[in-house]
């Protein structure tokens, strides 16, 4: 993509003139920073996966730009010099590591004779975690993302590219970008919300009595699989960590996508400049590392990314991936763990169906207007699996039920 650069928008009192950048390399750290983390320096940010340190990890990395079919195409937004706000934002030549698909769409599309790709996409890659997109300084929410998001519209139109779609927005965000104009989208994960719990027996108090038995006999069976389970974060990560879990990514990605999406070299720079940010449990066996599992810290909530082994032990997947997430979220006052994409097997497990949310512009008007439809028949069999499942929930539907 050749892109041209949107022109100024004309939000605000003062125009809003929006630029694109290749990389990251062509901002500063503080100031990306200083509308990815508005709140300032000393806070954990919400969310780290837009913050400088793990954008310029992917690309630093080579897990992104090159032949990744991601191109950083970034959103900057400038008022009289002021930066007020910047928007990840990338090429793509493919639909994959996004985990809101629009295969279909894309088959669509070209079937009827047109090129989907490259489209525009605002996302953090292989990350299907809910944050921010439209990274906005302080106070200036509106001005910022109304400017982002006429730019971004500006920047796929100009360069005649099939769509925009921002993934993994917020809720606030899909709802003001379709009084913009944008489509809005809902799908579904599975997440594990703190109801104040005072430890994990607490928060099996909760269940029924047959999901709280069979959670119990999973963590028994798990902790059987004869070595220990270690939970690290910060300096306790060490090199050898990465090593292990390399492999471990390297087997579940060859199963799973065929293709690893991240490069071994991201996991060097995520020790370097994200072990702060970092909760790894690691299994170890006969002095052998042999499984794991990458999770993220935000400010109040616990984000479950990748898993692997090396070796199949029963339940020790749930033991590794939910259970010691759920124990980390407790011990730390974390409101929530979002445990990743897809998997109704996490019902079972305490977590509950949630919606995500994204945002689409198509610049074809008969396919917009197809999409469109689809989406409204969409959203209306998601909030109804939703409204279901967590009907069948784990969860008691008395108070009084308990007994042991």
């Amino acid at each position: 993509m050749d892109e041209q650069s949107p022109p100024e928008t004309t939000t605000g009192s003062a125009p809003v003139e929006i630029s694109v950048i290749s990389g990251l390399d062509q901002i500063t750290a503080q100031e990306w920073d200083s509308c990815a983390c508005p709140d300032g320096a000393g806070q954990r940010p919400f969310d780290p996966f837009t913050t400088y340190r793990f954008l310029s990890a992917l690309e630093q990395s080579g897990s992104v730009g090159a032949d990744s079919g991601w191109m950083p195409r970034h959103l900057v937004a400038r008022q009289d010099g002021r930066l007020v706000g910047v928007m990840p934002a990338y090429a793509k030549t493919h639909s994959q590591g996004e985990y809101i698909f629009d295969y279909n769409w894309a088959h669509a599309y070209e079937n009827a004779g047109g090129a989907y790709y490259p489209k525009l996409q605002s996302a953090v890659p292989f990350t299907p975690v809910t944050g921010r997109r439209f990274l906005t300084a302080s106070g200036l929410d509106e001005l910022a993302t109304g400017a982002l998001v006429q730019g971004a519209v500006q920047l796929a139109a100009q360069n005649e590219l099939s769509s925009l779609h921002v993934t993994f927005c917020t809720e606030e965000e899909a709802l003001a970008g379709e009084q913009m104009g944008l489509l809005r989208r809902t799908g579904q994960q599975f997440h594990w919300y703190n109801d104040g719990y005072a430890d994990f027996d607490a928060f099996l108090s909760a269940l029924s009595s047959r999901k709280r038995k069979n959670i119990r006999k999973e963590r028994r069976t798990a902790q059987d699989f004869g070595g220990t389970i270690h939970s690290f974060t910060g300096d306790q990560i060490q090199p050898e960590h990465w090593d292990a879990f390399w492999l471990f990514y390297q087997d579940t990605g060859m199963r799973k996508w065929g293709t690893p999406y991240l490069t071994r070299a991201f996991f060097d720079l995520a020790h370097e400049q994200l072990r702060d940010d970092i909760l790894l449990v690691m299994c170890e066996r006969d002095g052998r590392w042999v499984a794991g599992a990458l999770n993220f810290i935000g400010r109040d909530t616990l984000y479950g990314r990748y898993w692997g082994c090396l070796e199949d032990h029963p339940c020790l997947h749930f033991e590794v991936c939910y259970y010691r997430a759920i124990d980390y979220a407790i011990e730390h006052e974390l409101v929530r763990v979002e445990a990743g994409a897809q998997g109704p097997h996490k019902l079972a497990r305490g977590y509950l169906p949630t919606q995500v949310h994204s945002l689409h512009w198509i610049a074809d008007q008969g396919f917009r207007d197809a999409v469109a439809r689809y989406l409204d028949a969409e959203r209306d069999a998601v909030d109804e699996e939703i409204e279901v499942m967590t009907a069948y929930g784990p969860f008691r539907k008395e108070k009084g039920e308990y007994n042991g």
